[in-house]
């Protein structure tokens, strides 16, 4: 395939995609399609691709965004210190306190509101998961214990540390550096 055809194939998609019901819902969610692409490239990084929990996680970004809370997305710390390094080495298997200092405008701890741009090329079903985003009370999450890649939700910081402290410990206990 040649560079020209590729690019053509890949608009034409890009095209087919944006139906007119999606510019709908992309015009009630009150955000730009690149900032879409952002969120949605957080939500599939959050999930590890995983369908299940894509709209749950795009509808707590969106409440956390709308109040004009720091989205503290980790994959963005990951990003932001795997930028800082040249995309060299080892990928954080752990988001440390420390890492959550890199100065990046991708580091969503330290910047608020959407990064820039993408950190991942998201899919097409997390792309859908923020323009159908779940509309619920959650502002916190944090992964469970346990392999599956699934999450703990909770409306308020006191339910949220009681998960967060949880995920920790089995971490340690796991020896997840």
């Amino acid at each position: 395939v040649t560079p020209k055809d590729f690019f053509k194939k890949f608009e034409a998609e890009y095209n087919s995609f944006w139906t007119a019901e999606r510019k709908a819902k992309e015009q009630q969610l009150g955000l730009s399609r690149d900032q879409i692409y952002a969120l949605a490239s957080l939500v599939y990084k959050e999930t590890g691709g995983k369908p299940d929990e894509m709209e749950t996680v795009a509808g707590l970004y969106l409440n956390r965004y709308r109040k004009g809370m720091k989205l503290q997305s980790d994959p963005t710390v990951i990003y932001a210190v795997s930028k800082a390094n040249n995309f060299q080495g080892e990928p954080l298997r752990r988001v440390f306190f420390k890492h959550l200092r890199e100065p990046s405008p991708y580091n969503t701890y330290l910047v608020n509101g959407l990064p820039p741009g993408p950190i991942c090329m998201p899919s097409q079903t997390s792309l859908d998961a923020v323009i159908n985003s779940e509309e619920h009370d959650f502002l916190f999450f944090c992964a469970k214990p346990g392999y599956d890649g699934s999450h703990s939700f909770a409306k308020n910081f006191q339910a949220h540390s009681q998960n967060a402290n949880e995920y920790r410990k089995w971490l340690d206990k796991e020896k997840i550096k």
